[in-house]
């Protein structure tokens, strides 16, 4: 763990291995501020005006990778964490522990554990109830990618009507969701999300028992894998969730929903992979050819 000054943050702190580095800030936060190839580009976006800022009431969203609790409400998810963290170092990484967020009495935590030989990493989201009474939430992961993105959301196991009567998942659409949107891609086995400056609206859609959620960027492909759980989930049992704009696409993950009582901790574990050198998807064949081979190993 090497402690280093990064767009504009004075204590920040790089991990990684001979492929690969993420950064992430102690200033504010949780927040992974980058992760990409070691010399290569930052997937991650970084909203430039907002770079070493710290202090103040107002939630900015900084870019990068950051921890909500579901289901999303406001002010409940938009807390400032613009505050210093306890950075606590681990045999393969480091904890980024947030002070509890005083209007909530939820504490946030990322831990970051790097694999030492390959483009991985496993991350942990903890949340902590610091109240005297139960709080229902789930672990939500979001990461904010830099434009130009693709999304991917598998779809489960397709079949034939015969073998299959029942629905197998469901697809989650928001007020402003607009299917019409030309930013959305239908394939057989996955939903696409492009974004595209030129297209500046909202969009959000969700699907549930999705194990995965990837994004292609310039001929790289970061994927976050997650365990499902049989238990229901935020969101109309949402597992995986894309949003996009006209300045960013999120890959978002969520954990189930708990009833977390005083002093419980929930955890949310993601496994992100990295990828060079992949073709751009835009069909069924494409990721039969280019993404799902990647993702099928251990």
């Amino acid at each position: 763990m090497e402690h280093i000054p990064y767009a504009g943050w004075p204590h920040c702190f790089r991990l990684g291995n001979d492929l690969i580095d993420v950064i992430a800030t102690a200033d504010v936060g949780p927040r992974i501020v980058r992760v990409g190839f070691r010399g290569e580009r930052n997937l991650f976006k970084e909203f430039a005006d907002q770079m070493g800022q710290v202090g103040g009431d107002d939630w900015r969203v900084f870019g990068g990778h950051r921890l909500w609790h579901a289901p999303e409400a406001i002010p409940r998810s938009y807390q400032p964490d613009n505050t210093p963290l306890n950075v606590i170092e681990t045999e393969r990484g480091a904890r980024f522990v947030q002070p509890m967020e005083r209007a909530t009495g939820i504490q946030k935590e990322i831990e970051v554990a790097v694999n030492p030989t390959r483009a991985a990493l496993l991350v942990t989201h903890r949340l902590t109830n610091h109240t005297l009474w139960p709080v229902e939430l789930a672990p939500w992961a979001l990461s904010v990618m830099a434009p130009g993105a693709v999304g991917i959301i598998p779809l489960p196991p397709r079949g034939s009507h015969e073998e299959h009567l029942l629905p197998a998942s469901t697809l989650a659409l928001w007020a402003y969701t607009d299917l019409s949107d030309p930013r959305y891609t239908f394939c057989r086995t996955a939903l696409l999300v492009t974004q595209d400056p030129a297209h500046r609206t909202d969009q959000k859609i969700g699907a549930s028992a999705a194990p995965w959620i990837a994004c292609w960027l310039e001929g790289f492909l970061f994927a976050k894998r997650i365990t499902l759980q049989a238990v229901p989930y935020p969101d109309h049992n949402c597992t995986a969730e894309i949003f996009v704009n006209g300045e960013v696409l999120e890959v978002e993950t969520l954990g189930p929903l708990a009833r977390l009582e005083p002093g419980g901790v929930i955890e949310h574990v993601e496994e992100w992979l990295l990828f060079r050198d992949v073709p751009r998807p835009a069909s069924d064949a494409d990721l039969q050819a280019h993404i799902y081979p990647l993702l099928a190993g251990d």
